[in-house]
């Protein structure tokens, strides 16, 4: 039992994506940072398949591929149980048993079925509190392509794109190939809408290209976008807040390849992170401030990065998407970003485990029923 002074932290990673190896290198990160006397942390790591699983050591575990030991928990839809339940065997039954309460979920989980909305609607109907942005902000987040439509409603400027299905793709190639190159003249650019970390994203100069990107990207999603391609520097800014966000200093990153794969970002060190970007005053202040309008567009929440590109040719600022889970490896920029404007790692973690106690108290404020 933790002692009544200790906030119960539950931290979920892993996950059922294709980010979930990104997932576990930003748990051991936050880890490390919740160690120590201030909270009592209950690591819950989450299989390829979907298993909830806590123990011994949990995350480095899973990283070691050895699940042995480990016990298979899981959380009920029910707001009067606000606990971790362990399943366990009795008289050949299944049985759920009281584990630990929890105070706040912190989920680091990069992609689907973490960052997408599906998680965060139920840890709602759960009332828990929890790090990061509600329903709509991670769903918006999650999806490339009804995330440009509310920034265009918005005024808030993205690149040219369109969006096939991955039937479409099976089944009327021909047609999704000039629908593609009406976009732009190539390069184009074809992705997953609703993945992250550069999965499933390639760069296409030409038809035969195009045609393996998209099958490519099909793996991931049954729903593609098409992008036109935009020689730029590639400009990032973390948001912190609720209802009233802030915005880093701008970060540039300067990819190892020739745009920011996932080898890039996770793997190879050659990848530099130039912290402040090198831009002028009133360009930083713009990106800033676009920055924002995003966040507050999209209905985010706890945090997110949101990521630019800026033409080379003529310093046009286009937002290309937003992470409202992003990562938090010792490489990646959310994290860097915030120490560089003048907020630690620790205290950075500590902010958002206070976010989300105050979006909670916010929710509860909301009458649940109609009294005539």
């Amino acid at each position: 039992m933790a002692p009544a002074d200790k906030l119960r932290v539950g931290v979920l990673f892993g996950g059922r994506s294709g980010e979930h190896e990104v997932s576990l290198m930003s748990a051991r990160s936050i880890l490390q940072a919740l160690a120590g006397d201030k909270y009592d942390v209950t690591q819950i790591g989450i299989t390829h398949d979907g298993v909830w699983l806590v123990g011994e050591d949990v995350l480095e575990r899973m990283i070691a591929n050895d699940l042995t030991g480990l016990r298979p928990v899981t959380l009920l839809p029910d707001p009067t149980r606000p606990e971790l339940f362990v399943i366990n065997k009795r008289d050949g039954r299944e049985v759920l048993e009281s584990l630990v309460g929890l105070d706040v979920i912190f989920p680091v989980l990069h992609g689907t079925f973490g960052e997408d909305g599906t998680l965060q609607g139920f840890l709602e109907m759960a009332e828990f509190a929890y790090v990061g942005a509600g329903v709509l902000g991670s769903s918006l987040g999650m999806d490339k392509a009804i995330f440009k439509d509310v920034m265009r409603a918005n005024g808030v400027p993205v690149v040219e794109s369109a969006v096939v299905l991955r039937s479409e793709i099976a089944n009327q190639s021909e047609a999704v190939l000039e629908r593609a190159e009406k976009v732009a003249p190539y390069p184009l650019f074809v992705k997953p809408v609703n993945l992250g970390s550069s999965v499933g994203v390639s760069k296409c100069r030409g038809r035969s290209d195009l045609i393996e990107g998209l099958m490519d990207a099909a793996r991931y999603d049954r729903r593609v976008m098409i992008e036109r391609g935009v020689n730029a520097r590639e400009i990032e800014v973390s948001v912190l807040g609720n209802d009233a966000p802030q915005a880093s200093v701008p970060g540039e990153i300067i990819p190892a390849a020739e745009f920011y794969t996932y080898d890039a970002k996770y793997h190879d060190d050659r990848s530099a992170l130039l912290i402040p970007a090198p831009l002028s005053d009133d360009l930083a202040a713009e990106v800033r401030s676009i920055a924002v309008r995003a966040y507050k567009a999209a209905d985010c929440a706890g945090m997110a990065r949101v990521d630019f590109l800026l033409d080379r040719e003529d310093n046009h600022l286009y937002v290309s998407e937003i992470n409202t889970i992003p990562g938090f490896t010792q490489i990646s920029m959310y994290p860097k970003l915030w120490e560089a404007s003048g907020l630690s790692y620790p205290r950075l973690v500590d902010r958002l485990i206070e976010l989300a106690l105050e979006r909670k108290a916010d929710r509860d404020q909301t009458e649940r029923r109609y009294y005539r």
